[in-house]
């Protein structure tokens, strides 16, 4: 199996280099890794102690961020190798600070893998929620580096718990630890034998709540605002901005809206434009006296979206039409009720709010209409609603602390001390 998971690999990446030559991102994905080797060999200090994160894109480095500047913080002679998978995620955290180095990782062959762990020799390899790529958790393993996944989370139909996964099943079990998400992905890891498991909850939770303790501000932001009540849309895709656009068109008060598309194309940002009966601007277009005119704000900017959710009464969160929402963490820690698309069921903080009262799921432009008229007339709703939003993401923050106790065990063990989180007894 192991023969034919190489061969798999190899096609995957020669069928990128084919959709380079059409796709960008698959040509930013083919470009970062040019002589990428050669280029880690060169940047790294061989004589240096580094530990390696690795993230697939920008939502698992969120995840893992809180992790990785409390254990920069907490362990400042050591330095951070970063990686993704992802040119999304590369692109915009590649000048990240808090990492020595940030490199793509290389494509999953014995060879890369082999040379990678080589010259990085990390003390510590840590993978954020997902990434189990066969050939360097071999390696790691073959050269005895420990090896934590963080925020980790397991289904039922993921290919480890299925009968002819059994080759695989046995790298899972030589990972050092798993802290997961939930009791299920606990319980899921225990049925094929892999014990060393703790339930500490999702990262995401500290992250958010960080986010909300010092925004970001936006002066172009704030002149558009001017006071408003705003409605947000964030990671929007065509299908999510179709029930937007249709209730902005029949909107008769003087809301103000910003839409953040999940992808960002002139082309994109000119179709919802021509869309739209009120005035709308793009922020990269800025014009004081339009900004301050205008009913409609499209962000074309990408690392906004968080601390843009600062400004708004009410949030709707994208991708729920597709293989499933985005972050709807972001818009709770700011205290106000969310909505999305109806395909939200595989995410568990989805699930809860939407039990709690804090979230709505939405088929349709009837119902998108009726959700958001209730919550913007009637105050009493809307307040609790956001309460039970924040109070949610509050009640869920800690995972970091039982994560960087537990690194810093493996990292320094004579020098630590010991905390107040005892990973022995929390499950």
């Amino acid at each position: 199996m192991q023969t034919g998971y190489n061969l798999f690999i190899r096609i995957y990446f020669s069928l990128l280099w084919v959709a380079s030559f059409f796709n960008k991102k698959a040509s930013l994905w083919i470009q970062g890794r040019r002589n990428l080797l050669e280029r880690i060999a060169l940047d790294l200090d061989h004589e240096a102690d580094y530990i390696w994160f690795h993230c697939a894109s920008s939502g698992e480095f969120e995840q893992g961020r809180p992790v990785i500047e409390r254990f920069r913080k907490e362990n400042p002679g050591m330095k951070v190798v970063l990686t993704f998978f992802s040119p999304s995620g590369y692109e915009m955290r590649k000048n990240y600070p808090m990492a020595d180095h940030v490199f793509y990782l290389p494509a999953d062959t014995p060879f890369n893998a082999r040379k990678f762990v080589e010259y990085v020799n990390p003390r510590l390899a840590v993978f954020v929620k997902y990434e189990y790529w066969y050939n360097f958790l071999n390696e790691l393993n073959r050269k005895n580096i420990p090896v934590v996944f963080i925020s980790a989370i397991f289904r039922k139909n993921q290919m480890f718990f299925r009968w002819w996964a059994a080759w695989f099943r046995k790298r899972l079990k030589r990972i050092s630890y798993f802290f997961v998400q939930d009791k299920n992905s606990r319980d899921l890891l225990k049925q094929i034998g892999v014990f060393n498991v703790l339930v500490s909850g999702d990262t995401r939770f500290d992250r958010v709540h960080q986010i909300t303790s010092k925004p970001e501000s936006f002066e172009k932001v704030e002149k558009f605002i001017q006071g408003s009540v705003i409605f947000m849309g964030g990671s929007t895709w065509p299908a999510d901005e179709n029930l937007i656009i249709s209730f902005i068109n029949n909107d008769k008060s003087n809301l103000k809206y910003i839409i953040v598309p999940h992808e960002i194309h002139k082309s994109h940002t000119t179709k919802l434009l021509e869309s739209l009966n009120k005035p709308a601007v793009v922020y990269s277009e800025y014009d004081e006296e339009k900004f301050i005119n205008a009913s409609v704000l499209i962000v074309d900017q990408m690392g906004m979206l968080s601390s843009l959710y600062q400004y708004a009464s009410i949030a709707y969160v994208g991708g729920g039409f597709g293989k499933g929402i985005h972050n709807i963490l972001e818009a709770a820690a700011f205290g106000m009720p969310v909505l999305f698309g109806p395909n939200y069921k595989k995410f568990m903080e989805a699930r809860e709010l939407v039990e709690r009262g804090g979230a709505f799921p939405v088929k349709n432009n009837h119902e998108f209409s009726v959700v958001t008229t209730q919550l913007l007339g009637n105050y009493q709703l809307l307040r609790e609603s956001s309460s039970i939003a924040s109070n949610y993401v509050n009640s869920k923050t800690g995972a970091t602390d039982s994560i960087v106790v537990f690194l810093n065990t493996l990292t320094n063990p004579r020098h630590f001390k010991a905390g107040p989180v005892n990973l022995l007894s929390m499950n």
